[in-house]
């Protein structure tokens, strides 16, 4: 003998599964764009190697770097100001990279001149 509402249950059951996924396919499809943004590395060449691999804290990026490369998450941050933080950590930079391509001579050289 079966009831009303074990009848009822199955249907309520697809119907909050349904709703579910459709929130879930919903938030992703929304939140995809900002992650695909801040995908990717900084790297940065540094002028004159170090002696030693050393890893750095600069503005919660952790920056890792061997011989004359150093490299972090990109993280949407300001190019420039990055750019000048790790210089000033590392000493001064012959080329620095982001997702959307490398800086130019003149943007290197105000990157150098920032500290």
């Amino acid at each position: 003998m079966t009831t009303a509402f074990a009848r009822k249950l199955p249907r309520a059951l697809i119907a909050a599964a349904l709703a579910l996924a459709g929130t879930i396919a919903s938030f992703s499809v929304t939140t995809g764009p900002a992650r695909a943004a801040s995908a990717g590395v900084y790297s940065a060449a540094l002028a004159t190697p170090l002696t030693a691999a050393r890893r750095e804290i600069i503005d919660g990026a952790i920056w890792r770097c061997e011989g004359n490369r150093c490299s972090s998450p990109a993280d949407g941050a300001r190019i420039q100001t990055v750019c000048g933080k790790v210089a000033r950590k590392f000493g001064p930079l012959a080329g620095f990279a982001t997702p959307q391509g490398e800086l130019s001579a003149e943007q290197l050289a105000r990157c150098n001149g920032a500290g």
